[in-house]
């Protein structure tokens, strides 16, 4: 039966939560860690992520110099393939987490193969999308197939045994390599352990396994019997994908406000995972959930890039074409001591909170970490280590570089989907996407300037200035220069608000 929300209170002795938000249009997820929010999600029912889904398509270029070829995929922009994701690359496998196993933004070392060996133009192709469409441009695809389960991701175009990184004690890794070559079938690819797999019997990765395999034959019957470019395997939508990715025992539970999703999920876990079904709770009270949990404002802030500490400090980010820049200050934290005390206690709480903003915002690519200067190298120490030890936490594959001389962080972050920033939001349509509009003075001289290329007025004419009312309201106040040109022009300026107008045009009327 149905568990009804009664008040929910979070606090520390609760360990981590999912919250499910689900409509026909949108599901938005968020997970909790001791009642904060560290992870959202968002998709859209018309603009479903693609990555996951497996293709048939067709080759349209092959391009030698740059190792790579472009792939019809039905889609609005061909798919890119470098030649990396075509050859057998074990080392690729060794270096990825196996919960994302995805290849990374930076194009790949050149291999001695070519891709023209490899490829040509019209070949038909089944490719699996690793990386979604991003600031147009087409998605990234790769030949090798990984299929996760629940514990196991399944590859059947390379011969691999794995286990997750994030399982580090060595005899549970020899026990889990063990059972996979015990249970492999032989000629059929290679499998690695997820994080979820820890702990487990043979019998659980048995069932994975078969289910796992059939689902890649019945991929290829369906690839013989398609023609390309069609879709031929979609990915789990992000409800149940969260189920089966993200949800572990230590979650205490899952929360969901739909009945269907709540049905569908239960069903779901019930064939993965039955011990979690108890943690499935659905929510109906009348507070919509992200109310009642906090999340929305979350939401609202992480679209902002000024994110204020709890000491008074503050840190701004900035998403750009190249990478994301974050910038740390000490705002109105003080300190008490002095002052290497007070910037070293603002950067660690800067750290901590950083790694939550870019797993929360979904940030991607290289990002650049601008901490305040410290001058003694125990401190940069404690915080390289504390900026290490947070991003444990976060499952995307990250590289940390030690501090540079000039304070700087940098790092990089595996990026598969949009940021929660791009998702959510477009270009402004006044700025142009810099997120800057034209100053009062400066719209208020351009004005000016467009006067005085007018050489036909006559004396005492009536010249209508329609502006929007925010540049109204600093003109009407009676600006000097607007004085002095009625003056030398000799004519009478009239200044009216029109609401129609951009903040930055502006109409002149001789009347």
């Amino acid at each position: 039966m149905p568990v009804w929300a009664g008040a929910v209170t979070i606090g520390a002795h609760m360990s981590r939560e999912i919250v499910i938000n689900a409509t026909k249009h949108e599901s938005r997820i968020a997970v909790l860690d001791e009642g904060q929010v560290v992870e959202l999600w968002v998709e859209r029912t018309r603009h479903r992520t693609i990555v996951g889904n497996i293709y048939k398509g067709r080759v349209t270029k092959v391009l030698p110099g740059m190792q790579s070829a472009f792939v019809d995929l039905g889609l609005e922009r061909d798919a890119f393939l470098y030649v990396s994701d075509v050859i057998e690359d074990l080392e690729e496998f060794e270096s990825e987490a196996p919960d994302e196993l995805h290849l990374d933004d930076v194009p790949p070392a050149r291999n001695e193969a070519s891709i023209s060996d490899l490829l040509r133009e019209g070949q038909e192709i089944v490719v699996q999308v690793s990386k979604d469409t991003i600031a147009g441009k087409g998605a990234r695809i790769t030949s090798h197939v990984t299929l996760p389960g629940r514990y196991l991701v399944y590859m059947p175009t390379v011969s691999h045994i794995g286990v997750s990184r994030r399982i580090e004690n060595e005899e549970e890794r020899t026990r889990l390599k063990e059972i996979l070559e015990r249970i492999r079938p032989h000629g059929q690819g290679g499998f690695i352990v997820r994080t979820a797999g820890e702990e487990h019997n043979e019998e659980d990765f048995l069932g994975d396994l078969k289910y796992l395999t059939d689902l890649w034959e019945q991929i290829k019957r369906r690839a013989e019997k398609s023609s390309a470019p069609s879709v031929i395997h979609h990915d789990l939508d992000l409800v149940l994908r969260t189920i089966r990715d993200v949800l572990t025992p230590e979650f205490k539970s899952v929360w969901v406000d739909s009945v269907d999703q709540y049905q569908r999920i239960v069903e779901f876990l019930d064939h993965i995972q039955p011990t979690l079904v108890s943690r499935v709770r659905l929510f109906r009270r009348d507070e919509p959930i992200f109310e009642d949990f906090s999340i929305e404002p979350e939401i609202a802030k992480a679209l902002k890039s000024k994110v204020w500490l709890r000491s008074g400090g503050y840190i701004v980010i900035n998403q750009t074409e190249a990478l994301v820049a974050i910038d740390v200050n000490t705002g109105k934290y003080v300190g008490k001591k002095n002052l290497e005390e007070t910037v070293f206690r603002t950067n660690i709480e800067a750290a901590k909170e950083i790694v939550r903003q870019i797993r929360l915002r979904d940030l991607g690519g290289i990002i650049v970490l601008d901490f305040i200067d410290m001058e003694e190298l125990n401190n940069r120490t404690s915080l390289f280590e504390t900026l290490e030890e947070e991003i444990k936490k976060d499952r995307s594959k990250t590289k940390i570089l030690q501090i540079s001389e000039f304070g700087l962080i940098e790092m990089t972050r595996k990026r598969v989907r949009q940021s929660l920033e791009r998702s959510l939001t477009q270009a402004c349509p006044y700025c142009g996407g810099s997120g800057r509009i034209k100053s009062n003075t400066t719209i208020a001289l351009e004005i000016w300037r467009e006067l005085m290329k007018v050489r036909d007025f006559h004396e005492g004419q009536d010249v209508i200035v329609r502006v929007n009312p925010i540049i109204y309201g600093t003109l009407h106040a009676g600006d000097p220069i607007f004085e002095e040109l009625e003056e030398n022009l000799g004519i009478h300026l009239v200044f009216k608000t029109d609401d129609s107008l951009h903040h930055e045009q502006f109409d002149v009327m001789r009347i």
